[in-house]
């Protein structure tokens, strides 16, 4: 049995062909890999963007969506001190007022000479960023943008996640990125794979190939761990083995006839949610960047994505769309509202308030894992419960991880292959 009909449950269900049974709480498959219609506008769950490493799954994706899939060069900014500067901020100082150039610069070449005068790992994310970028890019971008993303401070946080998603330039890259050489993207995401109508043809398209379809608005109410019985909302479900996919906090809280200790584990997990905001415009952006990343605390917002650059599919001719991630986690009231339209002004992406037509907001209970300094073990005890006990926890929120859409098809690919193990 599989418990989620996103990417990864997707992509178990698609390499097993048979003998499975896929349950899916919500009445559509994809989870947050969707795309929602709205007055003529297409919406994602902000930005989803296909990264491909493993050529397998690149052919695969490419089969299935063939002249749909965009092949897209990344156009991303930062915006601060008033200007546009190129991503990432630790190699792209060009632009940015001389005297914080100066600063970024001064703290990367004490941090770099002091790298070799370390005995062990950073001891966290803030030991890690000024051991690597230093105190200036530290004060101007990497401390108050992940402080806005995350929702905790970088010393809350462990380095465990950085080495793929954060990028260490080297010394060359710093200095020429400094005059504005640099002529070429750092970063895992300088190329993407994109559909034309948005990202949720990807989903529906692999679920158009399974021999057996998801089920449909069947959730799961508990696990009955012993006796390999899901309880859902159609009834008891019995299974030989099981891959969820839903968040691995949830999970560990709805086992039944496990020891104590695992839910007490699960409830150390952390993770942020998120506040957005889908944004139709009268008229196309202002610029014609992918996202932006917006470190300043003035600004209620620490990115902002136009739908609309990714694919002119996604909305009516001559229109613009945007999706807007808010730093707070509080509610969005219509109060909020004119500081985001001061914010998008700023950016250049709109006029006036008069070039919006309308406001959606969004929210993702469950949207970015926290490596807090409790996450390896008690992570690490859980999942090694459930292997005990027939049940394979993977996905983004399933592994309880920060991980991208391939690697959800990679997660599918792999649980595919355990559950058949288990068969032999």
């Amino acid at each position: 049995m599989i418990l989620g009909a996103g990417l990864a449950g997707l992509a178990t269900a698609a390499r097993l062909r048979s003998g499975y049974r896929l349950l899916e709480a919500s009445d559509r498959v994809g989870g947050l890999c969707a795309t929602a219609v709205d007055e003529g506008f297409r919406f994602d769950v902000t930005g989803h963007l296909f990264h491909s490493r493993d050529a397998e799954i690149r052919a695969w994706i490419e089969s299935m969506l063939g002249p749909r899939l965009l092949r897209i060069e990344r156009r991303s900014r930062i915006f601060s001190h008033g200007v546009y500067t190129r991503f990432p901020f630790q190699a792209n100082t060009f632009g940015l007022p001389p005297a914080v150039a100066f600063e970024c610069l001064k703290g990367f070449f004490e941090a770099w000479d002091r790298r070799d005068s370390y005995a062990g790992p950073p001891r966290d994310f803030d030991d890690f960023i000024r051991r690597y970028f230093g105190d200036g890019i530290a004060r101007h971008f990497m401390v108050p943008y992940n402080t806005k993303l995350w929702g905790v401070a970088p010393r809350e946080m462990s380095s465990a996640w950085t080495d793929r998603f954060v990028p260490k330039p080297s010394r060359d890259d710093v200095v020429a990125g400094a005059v504005g050489l640099n002529d070429r993207e750092l970063g895992y995401n300088a190329t993407f794979l994109y559909p034309r109508g948005g990202i949720g043809e990807l989903p529906e398209a692999i679920h158009r190939r399974l021999a057996i379809p998801a089920e449909l608005g069947t959730a799961v109410l508990g696990i009955e761990v012993r006796r390999r019985i899901a309880l859902t909302t159609r009834g008891p479900v019995p299974y030989r083995r099981l891959v969820t996919t839903m968040p691995l906090q949830r999970l560990g809280l709805l086992l039944r006839g496990a020891p104590a200790w695992v839910a007490r584990a699960a409830s150390r997990l952390r993770c942020t949610s998120l506040a957005y905001l889908d944004v139709a415009l009268e008229r196309r952006p202002g610029n014609d960047y992918h996202w932006s990343y917006v470190p300043e605390e003035r600004y209620p917002f620490y990115r902002v994505g136009a739908y609309s650059n990714f694919s002119p599919a996604l909305v009516p001719r001559g229109k613009g769309s945007l999706y807007v991630e808010l730093a707070s986690r509080r509610p969005f009231r219509r109060s909020h509202l004119p500081a985001v339209v001061r914010g998008l002004r700023e950016l250049g992406l709109i006029r006036r308030e008069g070039d919006i037509r309308f406001v959606r907001p969004r929210r993702i209970p469950f949207a970015y894992v926290v490596y807090d300094h409790a996450w390896e073990k008690a992570r690490a005890r859980l999942h090694a419960f459930l292997a005990e006990n027939g049940i394979l926890s993977c996905g983004r929120y399933g592994s309880w991880e920060y991980s991208a859409m391939e690697d959800a098809l990679l997660a599918g690919r792999d649980a595919a292959r355990w559950a058949k193990e288990g068969e032999g």
